[in-house]
This record gives C-alpha cells, structure tokens and sequence, in this order.
C-alpha cells in the first residue's frame, strides 16, 4: 500500500482561522506507544454489515499514513456497551438512543500515552433522512477514528467552506469524507519520537472499563464546546495519572 511520506513538518502556532487549517490538530500530547514507526493499530470490527465496508475504508485512508497502519480485526466486545479492550480500539454502532449524539470517540489514557479506545456510531441518527447517508457516515466514522490516534479537528465551524477532511466540521459532508495531506502530516508529528522499551504500553486501566459511556453523565467534565455546541470534549479522571477523553460530534446543537 502506497504511504504519504512527508518530507515537512507542521510548526504548532495555535489558533485557527476561519476557512483554513489548524496548524496544529492535536487534542494533547496523548499517542500510542511504540518502538518503531510504522506501528499498526487494531480496530476491532463489532459493527454490522452496514457499517463494513466504512469501516474498511477508514482503515485504509489512515493506513496511507508514513507512521501508522489500522488492521481491522473481529471485534472482542457487545456492539450496545462497546467495552474497550487494551491495546485496542473497538469499533461499534448500535441504536443508542435520542442522546443527541452521532458519533463518540472515547480514549483511555495512562500518563501521555494511549491504552485503548472505543468508538460509537449511533444508528438512531443515522436511521433518519438527514444522516442515513454514505457521505455523513464516511465523515463521522473516519473522524472518530482519527481522535484516537491524537488528532483534532481542523476547524469546528459547520459553515466554513470545506477543508477536504473528515477532521473538519461541515453541513455538507460531500468533499469531506476522508484524511487529507495536513492529517497525515500531523501524525508524523505526533509520532515523530519513539517510546523507550521499558516504558508500560500495556498498562492497564481497568478502574474505568466499567464506565458506561452511553452515559453523558459518566463521560467526566466538559472542557470545551465549540460556538455552534455541535462539538465537546469531555474528560474523566481516573487517578494515578489515567483519565478518559471522549470526543462528542452532537447530532443536534448543544446549548
């Protein structure tokens, strides 16, 4: 499979400007951890047979990248309570209710380091005329999956002209379905370091594997909202340096 491989990278001055890239689309300095670069990351396939063939096509794009691979294996949890499993990312979609959320992206972090993720696509919206689309599903599934990779979005206004990524938000999801070349940069330097070998990729943290994040109320505080209140992210601490983030792409706006 062809990688982009870029030769530059992207110097971090913060900010975004309306219309344009992020500069810097990290939401930390969270990662997975690895020794050598590329590393693969194990989507876990408990999505039904409508979300397949999505599945497989974010899994490919991200795998253009220099740095990563994502291999989609079966899934090791229940599609409704999508439990994460360490070292994994579980992938799921189910009917999980007028919660007001489309997609969610939950992430388990030990010290800076990424231990595991789950990721929700909610067919009670994309059951209705507005979402049940290829394009809304390409853009929320491949978003989602990015954020537990460390990346961010690119910009947040829904009414910005198109930026070509499923990183950015938008009303009109058509030229917005998959990475471009700034994201694949980004995740070179994300991942421009290697990890030690002693450093504990397999440390668990089991004390929150039993947080339901079907449950707004067990997601942790809020730390932002954008304008328009159709994206947040929310933090859970877990204590002895492990919390959980999860990425909320609201399906209607949040006030």
């Amino acid at each position: 499979m062809r990688k982009y491989i870029i030769a530059t990278f992207v110097v971090a001055v913060g900010g975004l400007l309306a219309g344009t890239a992020s500069a810097n689309h990290t939401w930390g300095p969270y990662h997975w951890f690895r020794t050598a670069n590329p590393f693969t990351v194990t989507a876990g396939d408990n999505v039904s047979s409508a979300w397949d063939s999505y599945l497989a096509a974010a899994a490919s794009d991200w795998s253009l990248s220099s740095v990563l691979d994502v291999a989609v294996l079966p899934g090791m949890a229940s599609a409704k309570t999508c439990k994460p499993k360490v070292g994994r990312v579980e992938v799921c979609n189910s009917k999980y209710g007028r919660n007001g959320w489309l997609g969610i992206a939950s992430i388990w972090i030990s010290g800076e380091h990424i231990a595991q993720g789950t990721v929700k696509m909610n067919d009670t919206y994309f059951s209705t005329r507005t979402y049940n689309t290829p394009a809304w599903r390409s853009l929320v599934l491949c978003q989602e999956i990015g954020h537990t990779f460390g990346l961010d979005h690119q910009d947040e206004n829904f009414t910005n002209a198109n930026l070509g990524t499923c990183m950015d938000y938008t009303n009109n999801p058509s030229t917005n379905q998959h990475p471009n070349l700034h994201d694949y940069e980004m995740l070179e330097t994300i991942y421009a370091h290697l990890d030690g070998t002693s450093a504990t990729v397999q440390s668990t943290v089991q004390n929150g594997n039993d947080i339901d994040t079907n449950n707004e109320k067990e997601w942790g505080k809020e730390l932002k909202r954008s304008k328009d209140g159709r994206t947040s992210l929310f933090k859970r601490d877990l204590g002895k340096g492990k919390s959980v983030f999860t990425h909320v792409f609201w399906a209607e706006p949040r006030r």
